[in-house]
């Protein structure tokens, strides 16, 4: 740090003339203008009637989101299924009876 960091800059010390009555003037001419400043009276009504017409636009897209996706899930499960090979699998494809190779474990008796 350099010494000019330490120092303060011209008229900004809190001891200066005037620096009360000026903040003081502010904050009257801020007092003035707010007093001045009047509601809507339908201020509410009108800021709830805009919030709930966004709740309702907000539900209506998550509808609508939620039902095309359902849609495309379902549709892209039908043409996967509608993809499968119509020839007879593997398992089906011989005519006898299934043969175990080897010998059949011990059933217990009951």
């Amino acid at each position: 740090m350099t010494n000019r960091d330490h120092t303060p800059s011209r008229g900004t010390s809190p001891d200066r003339a005037g620096h009360g009555r000026t903040e003081e003037e502010l904050r009257e001419a801020l007092r003035v203008l707010a007093g001045g400043v009047l509601p809507d009276p339908d201020a509410y009504r009108t800021a709830r009637g805009e919030w709930l017409r966004r709740e309702r636009r907000r539900r209506l897209v998550l509808a609508v989101l939620i039902a095309v996706v359902f849609t495309l899930a379902t549709l892209i499960g039908l043409w996967v299924l509608n993809q499968a090979p119509s020839d007879p699998g593997v398992i089906f494809s011989g005519t006898r009876a299934p043969v175990a190779e080897g010998p059949s474990l011990p059933r217990p008796l009951p």
